[in-house]
Formats: C-alpha cells, sequence, structure tokens
C-alpha cells in the first residue's frame, strides 16, 4: 500500500511539472483554415510527459468533426461559446478556466483571440501570453491596426508573425517595436489522409489531360475568382485543360456562379473538403495560389512537397518561400492576364515544371513540423524563464508583500 501511495504521489509530481499549455482560437473553420490548424499541430506535438495541452475556442467550433479528433491526441479542448466581442459570460468562463488550470502559456492565435488572451492573460497573471498572427492585409482598418500597437503589442510577451514581410508590416504600418515581435514561419502540417485513389479517375479525367489546381478555404481573401479569370484566358491550345478546385467555404456560391459565367463549368471542378489533400496536389500538373494576401501558406509548402510547380501571387510570405523562375513562377495580385501567361508558361514546358518543383522540393525541407516545434518549444522555454526571474526580482518581491 505505501509503495502504491508513492507511486501515485510521483506520478501526480510529476504531472504537476508539466508545463501548461493553451491555445486559444476563434473557432475550428469548416475544413481547417490555417491558424487552427497550425494551433492543432503544435497542441499534439508537445511532448505530452513535459507538457499540459489544451486547445481553447472562443466562440462555437464550425467543424465539429475537429473538436472530435481532437479527443485521441490527448489534448482536451474546451469551448467558451462566445456570442460577442463582449460576451462578459465567456470572458468569466476563460477566466475561471485559466486560473483553475494555472495555465503557465496562453497561445492566442489571429485577432480576436489575440485581444481576448492579452487582456484577460494579464488580468489573470499567466506568466506568458503570446498573440500570433498568421495573416493579414493591414489595409481599411485602422481601429484593429490601433489595437494590436496599443493593446495586443503592450500586453503579449511577445507578438508572433508568420513571415519577415508581416514583421515588416507590423512595424512599419502598426508601428510594433521590433523587440516586441519575432518570426516564427510555419510548416508542411501533415494531414490524416484517407487513400481515395486517383482524383483524375475519380473526376473522369484523362492522364493526358492538362490539369490546374488548388486548395483552399473559399473566402475573398484567396480570390479565386482571378484564378477563375486566368483559367478562362488559357490559350485554345490549352482549350481541354481542367481547373480543380479543392475546399468550401463561404465563397463557394458565388464561384461557381461565376465559373458558370465564364462557360467554365464543365471545365472546372470543386471537390469540395477533401481529406487526402496530398493525393490532390499530386495529381495535378499545376498548381496556383491567387490570393490577395497571405501570410506564410500552407498550400504552398504542401504543393512543394508534394512536387508541384507552382504559379502563384507575389504577396505577404510567398516570395521568401519562392524564387521567380527559380522555384515557382510569381504574379503580381489581382492580374488575371499575368496569371494565365504563367499558368500557360508552365502547362507548356515540363521540363520548366519539373526543374521549379524539384527546387521547390529541396527548399521545403526547411519547412519542417520538427523545426516549427523546436523554435515553438525554445520560445515557451525562453519566456517561461524571463518571466521565473521577474517574478523573483527585488520590486516584484516588494509589490507582491504590500498587496498582502
Amino acid at each position: 500500500m505505501d509503495m502504491a501511495d508513492d507511486e501515485h504521489r510521483l506520478a501526480a509530481r510529476s504531472r504537476e511539472a508539466r508545463i501548461r499549455v493553451v491555445m486559444l482560437i476563434p473557432t475550428f473553420t469548416l475544413g481547417g483554415g490555417g491558424a487552427e490548424r497550425l494551433a492543432i499541430a503544435i497542441a499534439t506535438n508537445l511532448p505530452p510527459e513535459r507538457y499540459e495541452a489544451w486547445i481553447c475556442t472562443t466562440g462555437t467550433p464550425g467543424d465539429n468533426s475537429l473538436a472530435v479528433a481532437l479527443r485521441d491526441t490527448g489534448v482536451r479542448h474546451v469551448d467558451l461559446a462566445r456570442s460577442g466581442t463582449l460576451d462578459l459570460l465567456a470572458a468569466r468562463r476563460l477566466i475561471g478556466f485559466l486560473r483553475r488550470k494555472r495555465i503557465d502559456v496562453l497561445h492566442a492565435h489571429q485577432f480576436g483571440s489575440n485581444l481576448w488572451g492579452t487582456v484577460i492573460g494579464r488580468l489573470c497573471r499567466v506568466p506568458v501570453v503570446i498573440a500570433h498572427e498568421h495573416s493579414w492585409s493591414y489595409v481599411g482598418q485602422p481601429l484593429r491596426r490601433l489595437l494590436d500597437r496599443m493593446v495586443i503589442s503592450r500586453y503579449a510577451d511577445t507578438f508572433v508573425a508568420v513571415s519577415t514581410a508581416d514583421r515588416d508590416r507590423m512595424i512599419s504600418i502598426e508601428h510594433v517595436k521590433p523587440a516586441k515581435i519575432r518570426v516564427i514561419t510555419t510548416a508542411y502540417l501533415p494531414r490524416a489522409s484517407i487513400d481515395r485513389g486517383d482524383l483524375r479517375a475519380e473526376l473522369g479525367i484523362g492522364a493526358d489531360v492538362p490539369v490546374v489546381g488548388t486548395v483552399a478555404i473559399l473566402r475573398p481573401q484567396k480570390a479565386i475568382d482571378v484564378l477563375l479569370d486566368a483559367f478562362s484566358r488559357l490559350p485554345d491550345r490549352l482549350s481541354h485543360a481542367r481547373l480543380v478546385i479543392a475546399g468550401d467555404g463561404r465563397s463557394r456560391g458565388a464561384l461557381e456562379a461565376h465559373a458558370t459565367e465564364l462557360g467554365l463549368r464543365e471545365r472546372v471542378h470543386f471537390v469540395g473538403i477533401r481529406d487526402d489533400v496530398d493525393a490532390v496536389w499530386r495529381a495535378l500538373d499545376v498548381g496556383a495560389i491567387s490570393s490577395d494576401f497571405e501570410g506564410t501558406p500552407i498550400a504552398a509548402i504542401e504543393a512543394m512537397t508534394n512536387g508541384v510547380a507552382l504559379a502563384a501571387t507575389a504577396v505577404g510570405g510567398v516570395p521568401e518561400l519562392l524564387e521567380n523562375d527559380v522555384s515557382s513562377l510569381l504574379v503580381a495580385p489581382r492580374d488575371p492576364a499575368a496569371l494565365a501567361a504563367a499558368l500557360t508558361r508552365l502547362l507548356d514546358d515540363p521540363v520548366l515544371r519539373a526543374r521549379l518543383a524539384g527546387e521547390a522540393k529541396v527548399i521545403s525541407d526547411s519547412f519542417s513540423l520538427t523545426r516549427l516545434m523546436k523554435s515553438t518549444e525554445d520560445m515557451y522555454l525562453e519566456l517561461l524563464s524571463d518571466a521565473r526571474r521577474a517574478s523573483t526580482s527585488p520590486a516584484a518581491v516588494a509589490a507582491a508583500t504590500r498587496s498582502e
């Protein structure tokens, strides 16, 4: 009995010693957007002997399948069911959770969660609070820029950018202090995959038919309408080419209507959310990214990893991933003629496709999940060490004594 009690106490002490980390995200997007996929990847790959990980969604999950998938990983999920930015009941639930679980690291993702996380995290005296911005245009939202500078960057221990382009915009446009920002680029995030067989056979596309495609959440940022316009401009010799669009989202209906208006409906395949994304990429001759803005797009890293030549808009962190005419063809955003020319060049030249895809494949090795996890753990441990030193400083001890 004594030995069993000793083992129980040792196990309890081991659990107590683990670092408690919570990922704060707005919701689970249908199909899994880049921010929540990255947050889930971090949480599920933290070594369980050293970390106790949580995912906390501030709003009701839009895709419950992601919440269900977490059950088998050891990462626990809590939903605050927030009805709006000023939902005080949801705020109280988050405060109670942070205090009850004695969270060590609050790692927030995207603007809404960054705002909540920094304010409430500081109110609860969470030792380390991190704000992680994945991508936004920095245009037309002065209030957001003000809150990034005056609230989020002020109260967060560090502000993570996913590309040096985003870091530079944070400094030049939002006037965030450079010392507060660190860059951790996104990684290739393997997806749980089901083998559905040959996508071309599934869609009735012959092996000799040229296929262009993309994988994206169908929202305005991704500018899939521009991709459709570009595809409609391919020369007559490529009139048999097909376009595959994998993903779903609020823009899907409008995009399907636009394809019909362009007379492309028989040549464009909207295949929805797929659980065989790598197989989708490998079925393509040419990949396309037409976004208006990006951080470091996971779709680009997926295409690179799967050996697919890309035509992409030179936005955000894309030029940090890919070099024009070396590892991809890059074009200006919102220029369907330029994108059509890049797609045509790649479809016409298999040697060029192979060269660019080969260069991109080599580069993709630098964007591994192992590298991402090391950078993230190093950040946690560094900031926790700083927090512990600050809490034992003479000034902190004096302030704690006065408060008692």
